[in-house]
């Protein structure tokens, strides 16, 4: 790729979307701000070039968060059909919580980016996730104590409800992406909650000039959660391994168990993630949060020390249990309701 400040050649725009040219149809989320737009532009321009291609949409989410976003909408929409692109603006009904407002926006925006593409018979949604914000968001899950997973912070591809969520411009800057739009001399929205404190990621965004002269620019820090996401990739084909080994499934395939002697002898992140994996397969109640599955393995363990181990706990709508020199998780009764 070009320096930070440069505009994007043509080249590094086809490799961008490498991959994708087989795809029926591909979603694009546009915004309306630099990144987006340029996406879309990027995209229009890769997909012009080819001789056969995906359909592309464009689909802008309206959150009813701020009253500029319908004009921000009708914007990316002209842009689109100069583009010869279809546009289409989704909005986000209903009440809005009065705390977590960007995560709980942000999954009404994924769940309606789906819903648009198996409208469309879109296999796969492009967002317009820069480097930057793979940088910010390793900031932001390291003050939260995250794992190694969780460190590795976004990947390139992933699959959401039934779709491929891809980001194709997660190794370039957004300094590139503006030098891009302004010698195509394209116009973009300015979204002022981008520099709001009252919110976390605006608050790191702030504190990254400062990082960068310590070394801390977001190449490097964006370099750090590649090198995290291959530590965990190769962590995970270790467990796969261990998994195997154990023969975690039961005959009857309702309950995962592990030989406690081998469990034990294993290293404690397998460990740690063998049974976070049997609790998350086997429960109810969604993912187990990784703090509470490190105590549970603490208490597991301390168990096993025993010369005749014996556990029973509960974690989201699992039940782990030790006895007869096996672990044993299975799904928990459901939770009663509380009477008034």
């Amino acid at each position: 790729m070009p320096d930070d400040q440069s505009a994007i050649p043509a080249r590094d725009a086809k490799r961008l979307f490498a991959g994708l040219a087989a795809a029926p149809a591909i979603v694009l989320a546009v915004s309306g701000g630099p990144d987006s737009v340029a996406l879309m532009w990027l995209a229009a321009r890769w997909r012009r070039a080819l001789v056969r291609g995906p359909r592309l949409v464009a689909v802008t989410v309206d959150h009813g968060l701020r009253p500029e976003a319908a004009r921000e909408a009708r914007d990316v929409k002209r842009l689109a059909q100069s583009l010869e692109l279809p546009h289409h603006t989704l909005r986000w009904n209903g009440a809005k919580p009065r705390t977590g407002v960007p995560a709980a926006a942000r999954e009404a925006r994924y769940r309606l980016l789906a819903q648009a593409a198996r409208k469309h018979g879109a296999t796969h949604i492009l967002t317009a996730h820069t480097r930057d914000d793979q940088a910010e968001t390793l900031l932001m899950r390291m003050l939260r104590g995250s794992g190694i997973a969780g460190l590795s912070a976004m990947a390139r591809e992933s699959e959401r409800s039934g779709i491929m969520l891809t980001r194709p411009l997660l190794d370039v800057s957004k300094a590139q992406l503006i030098a891009t739009l302004k010698k195509a001399r394209i116009g973009f929205a300015d979204d002022p909650t981008n520099r709001d404190p009252s919110f976390t990621r605006p608050r790191l965004r702030a504190l990254m000039p400062m990082l960068a002269e310590e070394g801390g620019d977001a190449r490097n820090l964006a370099r750090l959660a590649a090198r995290l996401a291959r530590a965990n990739a190769a962590l995970e084909l270790q467990v796969d391994g261990a998994e195997h080994h154990l023969a975690l499934n039961s005959e009857d395939n309702r309950h995962a168990g592990f030989d406690a002697a081998l469990f034990a002898a294993m290293p404690e992140e397998i460990r740690l993630r063998l049974l976070k994996r049997a609790i998350d397969r086997t429960g109810h109640e969604g993912p187990a949060e990784l703090g509470k599955v490190e105590t549970l393995l603490g208490a597991l363990d301390e168990a096993l020390r025993q010369r005749e181990p014996k556990l029973k706990q509960t974690l989201a709508g699992a039940v782990v249990s030790v006895a007869s020199g096996r672990i044993r998780i299975g799904p928990a009764p459901p939770r009663r309701a509380r009477s008034r």
